[in-house]
């Protein structure tokens, strides 16, 4: 039971299969986090970074729950629910022998003190070679300060300034030069796939008959900010990063695809593909779960990254999570996608009140300095928004 020395923290998967809580004293608070832009963490969760904080509970309950365990690293293995996916902990230990255990801040519960979360370092940001994520997670924490950046390990390697990546060495917004395809993979490789420009498709269309998430000179892929709490349950990140993309620009690799069918085009088709009999063997550990009533969450069987958000009544169209795509570019891939920096973050609702709402907020202010920062321009959606606010 909570008192005025405690605060109950869980941390809790998005079926609710797993829920573990403890209580925490309030003079350990806020707890400190880091978070990680190795590739490899991109790609076991399907986001632009982990973020983990020292699980205060007994860790006994938590190593002996009967939850999915993928051998991440020689170190750490990734404890995550095998019915939604959700990666919750990351179980490893010394080199004394003692057992290690960091809880995904995304699992955690929102109605925790307000202090709950200190940020206090990226680290492997390097491997993002466009910076990632880190450059709008500045200024994270509710007193102002700034995490550390590490181009690899924690005091281990060259610490970076936040002038690093210089903005001269991005790709501009119009920019699309590398490759007219990108691996969409996850960190096992089960899910093995490819993103394709839509070019072809997209240039015989008027202005007015494109799709609502491609821009209109470009031609490239809007995203998202996106704060709700099924998919921050989902893929264990606060803040997740969408990129809308239709399912005909979606591919197995070209060695894969010779006189053999291609990726389902439909969210129905790819439901039936999924749960079919006669299942094509190069869907690989792709594997759903449905959320709720017409909304499906694909994931990794093995690893549990996420891959696609769908829902039934948006048939030809899929959120992919860009921690999987890997362009040689950058973290971002920006030659593939129109990123909404500064734009309102979705279901910001589902965090008020709680400790991420400041969270949210600094990530909104920080993603649009950065734009401006860098010459970047405002989405169209954007601009199309606030212009119907100012005449109406």
């Amino acid at each position: 039971m909570a008192t005025a020395d405690t605060v109950p923290i869980t941390a809790q998967c998005l079926c609710k299969a797993h829920t573990f809580t403890t209580l925490v004293p309030r003079t350990k608070l806020p707890l400190q986090a880091w978070c990680c832009h190795c590739d490899s963490c991109r790609h076991a969760t399907g986001a632009l970074y982990a973020c983990v904080t020292p699980w205060l509970g007994p860790t006994g309950e938590v190593r002996n729950a009967n939850m999915r365990r993928y051998v991440f690293t020689s170190k750490f293995t990734i404890l995550s629910c095998g019915t939604c996916s959700t990666p919750m902990f990351f179980h490893g230990q010394t080199e004394g022998g003692e057992d290690t255990l960091t809880v995904m801040t995304g699992t955690l519960n929102n109605d925790s003190a307000p202090n709950l979360i200190k940020i206090v370092d990226h680290i492997f940001v390097g491997d993002t070679i466009d910076g990632g994520a880190s450059m709008w997670l500045r200024r994270p924490n509710e007193d102002g300060s700034v995490p550390r950046r590490w181009r690899a390990g924690k005091d281990t390697s060259e610490e970076l300034d936040y002038n690093w990546p210089g903005t001269k060495s991005l790709l501009d917004a119009r920019d699309k030069s590398g490759p007219d395809e990108i691996p969409l993979r996850c960190h096992c490789k089960g899910v093995n796939l490819v993103l394709r420009r839509g070019d072809a498709d997209f240039a015989a269309m008027k202005q007015n008959e494109l799709p609502w998430f491609v821009e209109p000179t470009s031609h490239k892929l809007l995203t998202s900010f996106d704060a709700c709490n099924s998919c921050r349950s989902t893929l264990g990140v606060d803040v997740i990063n969408w990129a809308f993309a239709l399912l005909q620009h979606i591919g197995f690799p070209a060695s894969d695809s010779v006189d053999q069918p291609s990726f389902p085009q439909t969210t129905t088709d790819l439901k039936a593909a999924i749960s079919s009999q006669k299942r094509d063997p190069r869907l690989g550990t792709l594997a759903m779960y449905e959320s709720s009533p017409g909304v499906q969450r694909y994931f990794c069987s093995r690893c549990s990254a996420s891959v696609f958000y769908a829902v039934d009544d948006r048939q030809e169209l899929v959120d992919v999570a860009i921690g999987l795509l890997a362009s040689p570019s950058g973290a971002r891939a920006e030659p593939f996608l129109a990123w909404a920096f500064g734009s309102d973050v979705n279901a910001r609702d589902d965090v008020v009140g709680g400790w991420r709402e400041n969270l949210v907020k600094s990530i909104q202010k920080e993603a649009e300095a950065w734009r401006i920062e860098r010459g970047y321009p405002k989405s169209w959606k954007r601009i199309a928004k606030e212009e119907a606010e100012r005449v109406s």
